[in-house]
């Protein structure tokens, strides 16, 4: 195997963070003596070729450098080569990091899991819809809170986190139960009326809101979290036990573990990984064991 290590950045993630936290991860490994390499997409379209070229030279390790979007969007790539992922987590909501115990706001420390990192094999989500079939690490959100993604992304003012919370009074008060019609593995589908279903692979979304509250990357297994529909004042009310991972032993929220689920409904927005994939209708199912990222030795059992 080649004794390089190859750098993929997104320098634009978290809002300028990529571009730092490349720099820091490479002035990391160079000083320990490592041969690198390095790669910097200017697109997400850029970046994917670029995975391409990088894994092309058989690196010993490829780190990645951004938010769970960039490493999602190279999934195809990186999950077909036989090279471990170090993720130097530079995003805004950081959700796989979490997930793994990976450094965060520290990418010397996380660009050192390439030398001294334990391999560990996690699931990949994969999400079918009519505009394709998308991988995605974290949790695909439809209803409610997809909706409430959309709307921010849609919006061109105000910046920062106060777009999002404009996004979200918006759509509180378009607030409207969806028809939502669920299969879950070999099961007939079913009316599921509700808020908001949540399939995820690990247990958090938005910079860790635990809406899979449990979830393990490397069970095998999606969480589906259903809640049933609520008005605006209960909605608000349900937020807090959320933010704490306690709301799925509310009566209004159900909670199950699946290999494969499809859901639709009309005006159904579906999202993976703060990106959108596509509406209407998907189907939402697992890779078990499709990635091996390096993380910390006291992490893996």
């Amino acid at each position: 195997m080649a004794e390089h290590i190859a750098v993929l950045a997104n320098p634009f993630s978290g809002k300028g963070r990529g571009g730092r936290a490349a720099e820091e991860a490479v002035l990391h490994l160079r000083a320990r003596g490592t041969d690198v390499r390095t790669y910097a997409g200017g697109s997400a379209a850029d970046t994917a070729r670029l995975a391409v070229a990088a894994l092309a030279d058989e690196p010993r390790a490829l780190v990645v450098v951004g938010g769970d979007g960039t490493l999602s969007g190279v999934l195809d790539t990186v999950c077909a080569a036989s090279v471990p992922v170090v993720l130097v987590a530079a995003g805004t909501g950081n959700d796989l990091a979490r997930a793994l115990g990976l450094p965060r706001g520290d990418a010397a420390a996380a660009a050192e899991l390439a030398l001294t990192g334990v391999p560990h094999a996690i699931d990949v989500g994969q999400v079918r819809t009519a505009d394709g079939i998308r991988k995605f690490l974290t949790i695909a959100a439809l209803g409610f809170d997809a909706k409430v993604s959309d709307r921010t992304n849609r919006l061109r003012w105000p910046h920062g986190a106060p777009r999002y919370y404009l996004a979200l009074l918006i759509e509180l008060v378009r607030l409207r139960p969806m028809t939502f019609r669920l299969a879950v593995d070999d099961g007939a589908a079913v009316s599921a009326p509700g808020t908001l279903i949540a399939v995820g692979s690990t247990s958090s979304y938005g910079g860790g809101m635990p809406i899979c509250a449990g979830a393990l990357p490397d069970d095998g297994l999606l969480d589906v979290v259903h809640v049933a529909p609520l008005g605006r004042l209960r909605l608000l009310r349900l937020f807090p036990l959320l933010l704490r991972g306690t709301h799925l032993t509310r009566p209004e929220v159900g909670h199950r573990r699946a290999r494969t689920v499809t859901v639709s409904a009309p005006g159904l927005v579906v999202y993976a990984d703060g990106e959108r994939i596509g509406e209407d209708e998907c189907t939402v199912s697992v890779l078990p064991s499709a990635l091996t990222m390096m993380v910390p030795g006291e992490s893996d059992e």
